[in-house]
C-alpha cells in the first residue's frame, strides 16, 4: 500500500484466547515485548490489556482477552471474549492451549470453529511433553481445517513462527466447523433453522441454535429482541421432548459429543511415547498428599507458616538495615540549620511516616516472593480444589476460596476476581465477605507488634491472624446465606482446571513478585506519603503544644475515640488516630505511629508503654477486621453497582471488627 511515495505499515487486528493457565499471558508477553496498554473494558472492571509488535510489513494490534474455559455468557470474562470476538471482528483469533491437558483445552477451540472464526491454535508449553507425547501438527491441520503451532512461551521458542503464521491467515474465512450431534439433536437443529429464517446477528444460526440448545441467556434475549419469541419457545419445547424421550440432559449431550471429536482429534495427531501411568506417576503421587481431604488442609497451613516463618527471619535480616538507615537520615536532617517546622515536617512527618511503613518492604517482598513461587509451581490451584467440599458445606461456591486466596495479596483484585463466578448471589456473597482476608497492607501492623511483643512466635501470631480472617470470612457467609433471601439458593460448582506441576523460572518468579510489590511502592509515595503529611500537620498545630501531644488538633480528635476503644485494651488516643488512617490505607496505621513518636526507632521503645501482648492482639484483630481501606471500598461499589451493599459492607465490618477485638481483651483478661 502506498501514499505519496511512502510504503504504509498495514495494520492488523489479533485477539489471544485460552483456558487460565495456558500461559496465555506468556504468550502475549514473548510477542508485545511487554509492553501492554491496561485498561477496563467498557462497562466493566475487567481488566484490559493490549500490546503490539512489528513484523514485516505489519504493525499487529494484540488483544488479551480474559481466561476462559468456554464461550457461554454465564461469566462476565466469557461475554467480553465472545463480544470482542463477535462484534470487533479482529483478524485473527489465536487460541493458546496447554499442549499437557489438550484434551480439556481443545474445547474452546471447538467452540471458536464453530462460531467460524479465523483462528490460529497454539499448542503452548511444548517443552514440557518432549520425549512424552508427539503431535502430528500436518494431520492435525487437516483435520481442524487451520494452521497448529507449537510454542513455548517460557522458553520463547516458536514465537516467530506464530507471527508468520499470523500473517499468514489474515484474510482466510474458514468455514464453521460442524459436528454431528446425532440424528434427533440434528433434526431438531434443522427444525429450529427453518423458524429463525432471517436473522440479523453475527453469530451463525448453527451456533445460534446450539447456544439455545444449552440456555445461554444473552443469545436467547439477542434473539427475542429480533422478534423471534415463538422460536425459543419452540425449541424450548423440543429440547424439553427430547430429554424425556431419550432421558439425557441436552446441554450434556452436547458438551459429551464436542469431547468426542476432541478424542478423534487427539487419537489421529497424538501418540504418547511412554504409558500413562509412567507421565503421570510423579503428578499423581503428589496429588494424592496435597489434594487428599484430611492431609491437604493441614498442607495448606504448613505451606503457610513456612511462608510466614521465612517472611520474618529473612525479611527481618533486611528490614534492620533499612531501620538504621533512616534513623541515620533522620539525624542528618536534624543537624542541618533549617526552620523548626521544615525539619519536622521531614523528619517526623516524611522519615518518620513512609521510613515506618518502608522499613517493612523486605517483609513485604519475601511474602510475595514465597507466595508467588506456590501459585506458579501449581500449588494454589490445588489449595482451592481441597477447600471446595468444605466451602459447599458452608453455603460458598469453590471459586471463593480462589478469591479469598486473592485477598492476601490485595482485597482490591480478589474481589474484582469475583467476576468469574457464574451466579450473581454467589458473586455478590464473595464480594462481601471477601475484606476480612488479610491482605498484605495489614502486614507491617503485624511485624510492628510481632517485633517487639511476639519474637519467639512470630510465624505462629500471623498465622493466626490469617486463619481468623478466613474463619470470619466463612461464619459471615454462613449468615448471610441463612438470613439474607437474596443470597439464598443453589451455590454454583467449582469447574477449574489444575494446571501441571512445573518449575517456575526464576525471572518469572521475580517478576510477579515485583508486580506485586510495585503497588505497595506506589501507595507509599502516593497514598501513604499524603496520609503521613495530614498525620504531620495535625500533630504539628497549634504549635503552643508540644508536637504529638494531646493538645494537638491530632490529639483532640483521638480522644473522641480513645473511651469506645478501652474495653477492646486501647483505650489511648494514639490508637484511635492510627485506625481512622488506616481507613485511607493500613498501612498509614504504622505510618501514623511512626510520625506521632518520631520515627520507626522509638516504636520498640514507646510500644510496651502503651500495649501489653494481649492490647496489642486485640489491636492487630481490630486492623484486620474493621472498616477496608478506601480503595477496596470504591471496587466493593463499582463490582455491586450498589451503595445499600457497599454500606452493608462498612457497618458490618465495623460492628465484627469492634466486636471480636473486645471478645479476644476481655476473654484473655481472664486467663491473665
Amino acid at each position: 500500500m502506498e501514499n505519496s511515495g511512502i510504503l504504509m505499515t498495514k495494520k492488523l487486528r489479533v485477539a489471544l484466547i485460552g483456558n487460565p493457565n495456558s500461559g496465555k499471558s506468556t504468550i502475549f508477553n514473548a510477542l508485545t515485548g511487554g509492553n501492554a496498554h491496561v485498561g477496563n473494558w467498557p462497562g466493566v472492571t475487567v481488566e484490559k490489556k493490549e500490546g503490539r509488535f512489528k513484523y514485516k510489513d505489519f504493525d499487529v494490534i494484540v488483544t488479551d482477552l480474559p481466561g476462559t474455559y468456554s464461550l457461554t455468557s454465564y461469566s462476565i470474562d466469557e461475554r467480553i471474549a465472545r463480544d470482542f470476538i463477535v462484534k470487533e471482528l479482529p483478524d485473527v483469533v489465536v487460541c493458546i492451549t496447554d499442549a499437557t491437558n489438550l484434551a480439556r483445552n481443545l474445547y474452546l477451540l471447538i467452540l471458536l470453529r464453530e462460531l467460524g472464526v479465523n483462528t490460529i491454535l497454539n499448542l503452548n508449553m511444548s517443552d514440557m511433553i518432549e520425549g512424552k507425547i508427539e503431535i502430528n501438527i500436518e494431520k492435525m491441520e487437516e483435520l481442524l481445517g487451520i494452521p497448529v503451532v507449537m510454542t513455548s512461551g517460557i522458553k520463547n521458542i516458536g514465537i516467530k513462527d506464530l507471527k508468520e503464521a499470523i500473517i499468514s491467515v489474515k484474510n482466510i474465512k474458514p468455514e464453521p466447523l460442524k459436528i454431528n450431534y446425532g440424528t434427533d439433536i440434528e433434526e431438531t437443529i434443522k427444525h429450529i433453522e427453518q423458524q429463525l429464517g432471517k436473522l440479523s446477528s453475527p453469530y451463525n444460526k448453527r451456533f445460534i441454535i446450539l447456544s439455545i440448545l444449552q440456555e445461554d441467556p444473552q443469545i436467547i434475549n439477542e434473539v427475542k429482541n429480533e422478534g423471534f419469541e415463538k422460536v425459543i419457545e419452540s425449541a424450548q419445547i423440543k429440547a424439553s421432548q427430547l430429554e424425556k424421550e431419550f432421558g439425557f440432559d441436552l446441554e450434556t449431550e452436547i458438551i459429551e459429543k464436542r469431547y468426542g471429536f476432541i478424542q478423534s482429534i487427539l487419537k489421529q495427531c497424538t501418540k504418547r511415547l511412554i504409558s500413562v501411568e509412567e507421565k503421570l506417576t510423579i503428578s499423581d503421587k503428589i496429588d494424592k498428599i496435597v489434594t487428599n481431604k484430611y492431609l491437604g488442609i493441614l498442607i495448606f497451613a504448613l505451606f503457610m507458616w513456612i511462608t510466614f516463618q521465612l517472611t520474618f527471619k529473612i525479611g527481618g535480616i533486611f528490614a534492620d538495615y533499612i531501620d538504621q538507615f533512616f534513623t541515620w537520615l533522620g539525624e542528618i536532617v536534624r543537624s542541618i540549620k533549617i526552620s523548626h517546622i521544615f525539619s519536622s515536617l521531614i523528619v517526623d512527618g516524611v522519615i518518620g511516616g513512609i521510613g515506618s511503613v518502608f522499613v517493612f518492604l523486605p517483609n513485604i517482598l519475601v511474602l510475595f516472593l514465597f507466595l508467588s513461587f506456590l501459585e506458579d509451581v501449581g500449588y494454589m490451584a490445588r489449595a482451592a480444589f481441597v477447600m471446595d467440599k468444605i466451602m459447599h458445606a458452608i453455603g460458598l461456591p469453590g471459586r471463593s476460596f480462589i478469591s479469598m486466596i486473592l485477598g492476601f495479596g490485595c482485597n482490591v483484585p480478589a474481589i474484582m476476581s469475583a467476576r468469574t463466578i457464574p451466579e450473581e448471589k454467589d458473586r455478590l456473597l464473595t464480594i462481601l465477605i471477601n475484606p476480612f482476608m488479610s491482605c498484605t497492607a495489614r502486614l507491617p501492623v503485624y511485624i510492628m507488634f510481632t517485633s517487639v511483643f511476639f519474637v519467639k512466635n512470630q510465624g505462629l501470631i500471623l498465622l493466626s491472624l490469617y486463619a481468623l480472617g478466613i474463619i470470619v470470612a466463612i461464619l459471615s457467609a454462613k449468615l448471610f446465606r441463612v438470613t439474607i433471601p437474596s443470597l439464598k439458593g443453589k451455590i454454583s460448582p467449582l469447574v477449574m482446571e489444575l494446571p501441571p506441576y512445573r518449575l517456575p523460572t526464576i525471572k518469572g518468579i521475580l517478576i510477579h513478585t515485583w508486580e506485586r510489590s510495585r503497588e505497595f511502592l506506589k501507595k507509599a509515595g502516593t497514598i501513604i506519603f499524603l496520609g503521613v503529611i495530614v498525620v504531620w500537620l495535625l500533630s504539628f498545630f497549634p504549635q503552643s503544644y508540644e508536637y504529638g501531644s494531646e493538645g494537638t488538633l491530632i490529639g483532640r480528635l483521638g480522644h473522641i475515640l480513645s473511651p469506645l476503644l478501652k474495653p477492646a485494651g486501647f483505650g489511648f488516643w494514639q490508637a484511635g488516630v492510627a485506625l481512622i488512617f488506616g481507613i485511607i490505607a493500613k498501612e498509614i496505621v504504622v505510618g501514623t505511629f511512626g510520625t506521632l513518636f518520631g520515627g520507626e526507632e522509638n516504636l520498640p521503645n514507646i510500644i510496651p508503654r502503651l500495649f501489653t501482648p494481649l492490647s496489642a492482639f486485640s489491636f492487630m484483630v481490630m486492623s484486620l477486621l474493621y472498616i477496608p481501606c478506601i480503595a477496596t471500598i470504591g471496587v466493593i461499589y463499582r463490582e455491586t453497582g450498589s451503595i445499600k451493599w457497599t454500606l452493608f459492607s462498612l457497618t458490618y465490618s465495623i460492628i465484627v471488627g469492634y466486636l471480636t477485638a473486645i471478645l479476644f481483651y476481655q476473654i484473655g483478661l481472664l486467663f491473665i
